[in-house]
């Protein structure tokens, strides 16, 4: 019973990140038609593509504090609402600047969703299955960002305004995750910590645990004590007692990034064209990287829980560097014959889907104590976005001026650095309680 419930719920949840996912991607097929149909300069085209990023940011940067405010379960409900009304807005608008403040609204859902739904899949998670249940999360991101390339393919055929219903068929999905999330439970941490809601918790426990429900309480509440009792700074999460989880949910979230990984998915068929394909085997070239980030991802998530967080990082790491000092080296040779580029960019992806993106939000929402455990998933969401931001910004710029060969040797040599800080100092996580996580790495 508690295996399926626990299951169930965070199946639930885990569609907010096949709503993340379809959100992010589905724009790519829709904003030639968009930029053509009001008109857009160049200014105005790339603010309209980068307003959801500018909400994301925004949204990751607030996202701990109705979590913390006013629950898990209600902050879902307000994402929900978020995407959609972001999908109706978006297919309906009448005018650029209507546009534009639906597709923030989205950007909004995307980040408080990046912050909020990984705690409360890790907070109801026995610790044998979290990073199971945590990668499901994941999963549903790579699984909507594929759905969206297909249904932009299939909806393109319609016409003029098929721009349209690429944007509104996200309300679909949309409308059943707000209908699901009534039959959640609150997060049991938050209703001990937050609330002092202790019978509610236990209830939710016994179904989470039933063989240990009690202990697990005891060992929530007395975490507590433990965070009140050391805080000097009323919870800072920057006080001294939390500075190794701090540093490690920033510096895993920007290996996230300069490995290159938002360029290569915003920027693929720029980067295939570079590499002398044509525009129509570039497009199918990136259809097949969706495929290949979606399938690696299951895989991760399925190896997780049995050989732990650190030994995909360090197989991920290793095969990250190859891959990416292989397309360098083409690039630097100038060897554009057949489809090697496209290849290993594949492997690169493979590898990425296997690691960093399967663990990320695994990881950041384990490391934290209950206490400051949402506002721990803010630093580390923010930290990811904002570079996932800087990264899609330069990536143009840098590419054409520096080449493909400097740019993806700047990324290889990132995930050699990464490589060292998984091997040195990336503590393993896998099958411990989040208590047990949290006392170990907080100084006293």
């Amino acid at each position: 019973m508690s295996k399926h419930s626990v299951l169930a719920w965070s199946t639930v949840v885990a569609l907010g990140g096949f709503l993340f996912g379809f959100d992010t991607a589905v724009i790519s097929g829709a904003e030639k038609s968009i930029q053509q149909y009001w008109n857009l300069t160049a200014f105005e085209h790339g603010l309209t593509i980068s307003i959801a990023l500018i909400g994301t940011v925004i949204g990751s940067l607030i996202g701990s504090q109705p979590s913390d405010r006013f629950g898990r379960k209600n902050t879902l409900y307000f994402v929900a609402a978020a995407y959609l009304l972001s999908s109706l807005g978006t297919a309906l608008a009448d005018n650029w600047h209507v546009f534009l403040v639906f597709r923030f609204l989205g950007g909004l859902g995307v980040g408080i969703s990046s912050v909020v739904a990984p705690i409360y899949i890790s907070e109801i998670s026995p610790a044998n299955r979290r990073g199971r249940l945590v990668g499901l999360f994941q999963f549903n991101v790579v699984l909507g960002i594929l759905i969206s390339y297909l249904s932009n393919y299939l909806i393109s055929q319609g016409g003029e305004t098929s721009w349209r219903w690429m944007l509104g068929v996200q309300a679909f999905p949309s409308f059943i995750y707000l209908v699901l999330i009534k039959f959640i439970p609150e997060s049991p941490r938050w209703l001990i910590l937050k609330k002092g809601a202790t019978e509610r918790a236990l209830e939710i426990l016994r179904i989470i645990n039933p063989l240990n429900c009690e202990e697990e309480l005891l060992a929530i509440k007395n975490s507590g004590k433990k965070d009140s009792e050391s805080k000097s700074t009323k919870g800072s999460l920057f006080s001294s007692q939390y500075r190794k989880p701090v540093m490690l949910a920033m510096i895993f979230a920007f290996f996230n990034q300069v490995s290159g990984i938002n360029a290569i998915i915003y920027y693929a068929p720029r980067i295939f064209e570079m590499a002398g394909l044509g525009a129509h085997s570039s497009l199918l070239s990136t259809v097949g990287i969706g495929l290949i980030n979606f399938i690696f991802t299951l895989i991760a998530i399925n190896f997780i829980d049995k050989v732990g967080r650190r030994v995909l990082m360090l197989v991920g790491s290793v095969g990250l560097i190859a891959s990416l000092f292989l397309v360098a080296y083409t690039f630097y040779a100038e060897n554009y014959s057949g489809f090697a580029i496209p290849a290993y960019m594949m492997l690169f992806i493979a590898f990425f889907a296997f690691s960093q993106g399967a663990v990320i939000w695994v990881f950041i929402s384990e490391i934290f104590p209950n206490s400051v455990r949402a506002k721990g998933q803010t630093l580390g969401s923010s930290t990811h976005w904002v570079m996932a931001a800087i990264i899609a910004f330069c990536f143009p710029y840098l590419a054409e001026t520096f080449g493909g060969a400097a740019i993806f040797t700047f990324f290889g040599t990132m995930m050699v650095l990464q490589l060292l800080f998984v091997w040195r100092w990336m503590p393993e996580t896998n099958g411990k309680s989040l208590e047990q996580i949290g006392t170990n790495l907080v100084m006293h």
